[in-house]
């Protein structure tokens, strides 16, 4: 195996492992999105959330992590539709918009409280 087959292989190799994780990440930022929803009584539309930016963050050890921003739609009377995000950072969830003026930031392991 010459030295362009072995680049090609680790290129392909990373490729396939941002495809999983991407797919891990849209998932936990779908629940999210769905619960965000469920807590302020709104419909969560079309099930699905679409990314909209992914960028480098650092987490609270310092390690470099992807950051993704998704979107969603969601509905607070039934017969519209209104814009939310989520942010992840890795695989944690770093806020929740689901109203013009509400940020949800997920519960802190350390706080054990919600701000808003």
């Amino acid at each position: 195996m010459d030295l362009l087959e072995l680049l090609a292989l680790i290129l392909a190799g990373g490729g396939v492992w941002l495809w999983l994780d991407s797919l891990k990440a849209r998932e936990i930022g779908r629940r999210a999105a769905e619960q965000a929803c469920r807590d302020e009584n709104m419909q969560f539309l079309d099930d699905t959330v679409a990314i909209r930016r992914v960028g480098w963050g650092r987490d609270d050890g310092g390690l470099l992590r992807l950051r993704r921003v998704y979107g969603f739609e969601y509905s607070d009377t039934g017969d519209n539709r209104r814009q939310g995000s989520v942010t992840l950072l890795g695989h944690e969830v770093e806020l929740i918009h689901v109203r013009p003026q509400l940020f949800v930031v997920p519960r802190s392991e350390h706080t054990h409280e919600n701000q808003h």
